[in-house]
């Protein structure tokens, strides 16, 4: 369902690890991107961050072929995710799901 999933945490540095594909460039570029986004939207929650067990950010990073969304959980581990957006079948409460799962 998804094309590329990174798991950021503070004692875990980014490090990309990906099967070898064609658009693995791409994708880095995009996840990088979006933690600027995903960053924004923690500093704008401020202390309501604190009291939530897990907080769903939503779309981060739209672009012509891919969506990028993010997920943050109480232990500030971050988790983006990234996409076709040709896939008009996946619904926000859909990638929702699948981060809760994860």
């Amino acid at each position: 369902l998804f094309l590329c999933l990174r798991i950021l945490a503070k004692e875990y540095p980014y490090k990309p690890r990906s099967v070898p594909t064609e658009n693995e460039l791409k994708f880095h570029y995009m996840v990088h991107t979006s933690l600027d986004v995903v960053d924004e939207k923690i500093s704008a929650m401020g202390k309501a961050l604190v009291d939530q067990r897990e907080l769903y950010l939503g779309l981060l990073y739209p672009t012509e072929d891919y969506k990028v969304y993010g997920y943050v959980t109480n232990s500030k581990v971050k988790f983006v995710m990234v996409v076709d957006s040709s896939n008009i079948a996946l619904f926000d409460n859909e990638i929702h799901s699948m981060f809760q799962k994860l």
